[in-house]
């Protein structure tokens, strides 16, 4: 019998942060080593619980859960969620515009698959959060990726965005608030992608999922309520704001001159029947959450547990030599850089799996992010202090043993000393 091979239509498909390292990771585990894991927002492995209310809602609808739903999702959790976006200052939507999904995830590879045909491209973030890449190619899309500026705290480059415009283009993916790199982008350059988006009639995709988890006083702007006359698609859920990765409760909307979209807005309402509905249990804990007491400010405040956990983990990642970090100002995550004459690192890849066999750390590289240099890796700060502190002394010992082996510096300084 011939072997079995997986379609062509995955070879483009990455996602590293669940790759080929953790399955090393994995191997590791089972032979009873033990791992300090910093590679996945998975808020509620660590010990941050979802909202009582919430639980106790879920728990209390379970008898109406168990019948399919309209497949755009149940009455209450489509109407707060409407709320939500008047209070966003999103205009003009209806229950119709809104569609639960089983997490962002899902919406997301099912809104690539109504858009595109084979060969249609769509403008994805460098570094980006790589589900986007991913669904792009496996709706026969072309990801193409604009960067973003580490020296304007990771801001889009628009220069950069436009010049990679063709006429196959149709979308701009922004992520907003940012993951990896915890940017959150000004309403100039909202308005500014706002602009591209209109005059090349391009549809915008409005990844918001971090849209509470925001530190030292920043505001965030949701991209649609800027672009009111341009087709915008914004995505959100519970998983980090509510902390309930599990429910898999997310939804998007359709926002802004939708009589430009009613083709398209078949192809959702198609596919979106087509998977029957949304998981129902975590339907009901959206009106809940949306409508209760935001637990969600108290950890990220000054002194709160997320709050502090950024801090201490900038601190002491900063504090290693020949690595430097933008201080994220929303989202769980670092996003450091090395200093690629004191670390010249060629397979970044390699280098995390080095990592891991060597001090039991797990983190993702920067190339798992679409970053094209391999200069980066993403660190996630939820677990508690000391085993933050653990973790990165440990990636700190091995940053030194890197730079006395490999680095140009230290060797040039060495020969110079002697």
């Amino acid at each position: 019998m011939k072997p079995i091979l997986k379609s062509e239509k995955l070879k483009d498909v990455c996602y590293d942060i669940r790759g080929p390292v953790l399955e090393l990771a994995q191997r590791m585990e089972e032979e009873g080593q033990k791992i300090i894991k910093l590679n996945i927002g998975n808020v509620g492995i660590f010990g941050f619980d979802p909202p009582e209310e919430i639980q106790l809602d879920m728990v209390r609808n379970l008898a109406n859960a168990s019948a399919y739903s309209d497949s755009k999702g149940i009455f209450a959790a489509r109407k707060a969620i409407m709320q939500y976006c008047q209070e966003k200052g999103i205009q003009g939507v209806t229950l119709d515009d809104i569609y639960t999904g089983n997490g962002v995830s899902e919406l997301i590879v099912l809104a690539m698959n109504a858009l595109l045909n084979n060969g249609d491209e769509v403008l994805v973030p460098a570094p980006d959060y790589p589900l986007w890449t991913a669904a792009v190619s496996l709706s026969g899309g072309t990801p193409v990726h604009y960067l973003c500026d580490e020296s304007k705290e990771w801001a889009p480059d628009l220069a950069d965005l436009r010049k990679k415009i063709t006429p196959r283009t149709k979308a701009i993916v922004v992520i907003n608030p940012n993951n990896p790199t915890g940017a959150i982008y000004s309403t100039e350059v909202l308005t500014e992608l706002t602009k591209i988006a209109r005059e090349h009639g391009l549809i915008l995709f409005a990844d918001e999922i971090y849209d509470k988890m925001l530190y030292d006083q920043e505001k965030h702007v949701s991209l649609a309520s800027l672009s009111r006359d341009v087709v915008t698609i914004t995505f959100n859920g519970l998983s980090k704001n509510y902390r309930s990765c599990g429910y898999r409760a997310g939804w998007m909307v359709v926002s802004g001159d939708k009589s430009m979209v009613q083709d398209y807005v078949e192809g959702l309402n198609m596919l979106s029947s087509m998977r029957l509905c949304a998981n129902v249990p975590g339907q009901y804990a959206i009106q809940t959450a949306l409508g209760g007491y935001q637990s969600i400010n108290d950890l990220v405040a000054e002194g709160g547990r997320l709050a502090k956990q950024r801090d201490i983990a900038w601190k002491l990642i900063t504090a290693i030599p020949g690595v430097t970090c933008v201080k994220p100002k929303s989202a769980l995550y670092l996003f450091p850089k090395l200093d690629p004459e004191m670390y010249p690192i060629t397979d970044d890849q390699q280098f995390i799996a080095d990592l891991l066999k060597e001090e039991k750390v797990l983190l993702v590289q920067g190339s798992g992010f679409n970053w094209a240099t391999p200069d980066h890796f993403r660190v996630v700060f939820l677990p508690h202090e000391d085993v933050l502190k653990e973790a990165i002394t440990r990636l700190a010992s091995f940053l030194e043993r890197y730079r006395n082996k490999h680095g140009r510096k230290a060797a040039s300084s060495a020969a110079k000393a002697s």
